[in-house]
């Protein structure tokens, strides 16, 4: 696969992720002769080929014997079908993406032509927005090469690193998760401020723009977050009261539970 031209991407799954994808691709360059999805609903295949100029009818056999890059964005239940619809079909050296959860390159590889490189992500929900935090790991025969093409086609949904595969059960913990964990925080804060007598749209308004704010500062700034916890934490100030509550709370030790057990029942969902 030559990484100066663009490869054929075929998007198979219409759902959330397979539409962040195709959406993501073509603000990153690839144009909508570029793209097809596949999509078993029939309403649904036509919204996505409207709103996006994509052919969006085609069966799985078809457009991956068509692909130079198959995203595999469907229900982990539907996978193995699915591979088996496609695997005699795909050409020698078509990469094959997933962004299915829990399932392993080894499960694509075992179900696939010898060979076949495969590359895993582990996305999350903000990269419908263009927000996201994705990891992606390489299979057996997957190279610097087909890492740089799954790193295009997702650039434009937010941040790309790469991770070894063992690590992406943690991944899926942190941020995989993540996004419902800070989302409960946010909540939280609002609910909080109608307690103090705040109204519900209000508390939520700051709530929403202090994490945004504070998530900013750690980027920007590049500093470890407890040295600017620390700036705003005056001695004897309303900061360093609450943040002992947090403490006798045992908020810190709660994230990190709830952390290993995300990883806990991803590495169960994997195993099934």
């Amino acid at each position: 696969m030559d990484d100066v031209t663009t490869p054929r991407l075929a998007v198979l799954g219409g759902g959330v992720m397979g539409e962040t994808v195709v959406s993501a691709a073509l603000r990153a360059g690839w144009t909508d002769e570029d793209v097809r999805v596949t999509e078993r609903s029939a309403v649904r295949a036509n919204e996505l080929s409207e709103r996006y100029g994509v052919r969006a009818a085609d069966g799985n056999a078809k457009v991956a014997r068509w692909a130079d890059v198959v995203l595999v964005a469907l229900k982990p239940h539907d996978v193995a079908g699915v591979l088996g619809e496609i695997r005699d079909v795909l050409r020698p050296g078509t990469l094959v993406v997933s962004v299915a959860a829990g399932l392993t390159c080894a499960f694509y590889e075992a179900r696939l032509p010898d060979g076949t490189p495969v590359v895993r992500v582990m996305p999350n929900t903000p990269a419908v927005i263009g927000r996201g935090a994705s990891a992606i790991s390489a299979g057996t025969h997957a190279g610097e090469e087909h890492l740089a093409v799954t790193e295009r086609v997702l650039a434009r949904t937010g941040l790309v690193v790469r991770a070894p595969e063992k690590d992406l059960d943690a991944v899926t913990a942190i941020s995989g998760s993540g996004p419902a964990y800070v989302f409960y925080v946010i909540d939280a804060m609002a609910e909080a401020g109608v307690l103090l007598g705040l109204t519900r749209d209000r508390a939520r308004e700051l709530a929403v723009a202090t994490v945004l704010g504070s998530a900013a500062m750690v980027q920007e700034t590049g500093e470890h977050p407890v040295v600017l916890r620390e700036r705003v934490s005056s001695p004897g100030g309303t900061t360093v009261a609450g943040v002992r509550e947090l403490d006798a709370h045992g908020v810190r030790a709660a994230f990190i539970a709830a952390a290993e057990a995300a990883r806990d029942r991803s590495v169960e969902l994997g195993a099934q």
